[in-house]
């Protein structure tokens, strides 16, 4: 799996949502990371180096496409981070974060939901 740095998820966000020209990154992600074309030219080469992303050329300008599957990315970083942090532990993350945060009766819902769908996996 390509490990992305956090700009670099930035970048792959909007390619996920579609595939774009450097001009239409650059538009896409100018207002939250304040980005120049220059800056984005340079993670976008160094992506490609990694594997992550790819273009096509277009009869006017290149277009970048992922090479990695956006819920792949997410469970290789989510795995990580929780080995990193939690020792693997599901558990302990969810304590240490609930000892924090209040959740709403829907997130409590959403977790409910997710335990029963593993539980019937497992029982499988």
């Amino acid at each position: 799996m390509v490990k992305l740095s956090d700009s670099e998820w930035r970048v792959m966000t909007a390619l996920w949502d579609r595939p774009q020209t450097i001009t239409e990154l650059t538009a896409t992600l100018a207002e939250s990371t304040g980005w120049s074309k220059h800056t984005i030219l340079t993670f976008l080469r160094r992506m490609e180096e990694k594997g992550a992303v790819r273009y096509e050329q277009g009869p006017r300008a290149k277009r970048y496409y992922p090479c990695v599957d956006r819920q792949d990315a997410q469970v290789e970083e989510a795995t990580e981070f929780l080995d990193r942090c939690f020792s693997g532990r599901i558990g302990l993350m969810v304590n240490t974060m609930l000892g924090r945060e209040k959740l709403s009766r829907e997130e409590i819902d959403e977790l409910y939901d997710i335990l029963r769908q593993a539980e019937v996996v497992k029982d499988d």
